[in-house]
């Protein structure tokens, strides 16, 4: 039995995608070059004049590497929720931060990439952690 929304979903594609692709610091002619897709059609999208297909969407999607059902609210998998509560464990410094190496890991080789994390690895162990030095406080007489 097929069951039929009586109302349309409130979800304005062209809306999600450009905050997604805002998120991710890429351009309409990024998402152009990595879909093929000409940037006035991205744009119409965008402007809600045109909707996607979803096979289109799918193809937007994957230049943004984000899920197809990321899209769509209220479409949440035990993966997100996994997302969400690891983002909460996290400050906004280093949110900011994975956020800054993802925007840029997106060129990256598979190798490059697994060098970059072995640095990172490198650094955390031989860096110690910083710590907070008492600071001295003059009087003021």
């Amino acid at each position: 039995m097929v069951v039929v929304p009586k109302e349309k979903p409130k979800v304005n594609i062209g809306e999600v995608i450009r905050s997604y692709r805002g998120q991710r610091g890429l351009s309409q002619g990024d998402i152009e070059r990595r879909t093929g897709l000409l940037r006035c059609y991205l744009s119409r999208v965008e402007n809600g004049h045109t909707v996607p297909s979803l096979e289109t969407l799918a193809k937007i999607a994957e230049a943004m590497e984000i899920a197809l059902a990321d899209f769509f609210p209220g479409a949440e998998t035990p993966r997100d929720r996994d997302t969400q509560k690891m983002l909460g464990e996290l400050s906004e410094d280093e949110i900011r931060f994975l956020s800054e190496i993802k925007k840029y890991s997106t060129t990256l080789s598979e190798g490059d990439k697994r060098l970059v994390l072995a640095m990172i690895r490198k650094m955390a162990t031989v860096m110690p952690l910083p710590t907070r030095k008492p600071v001295a406080r003059r009087s003021a007489y």
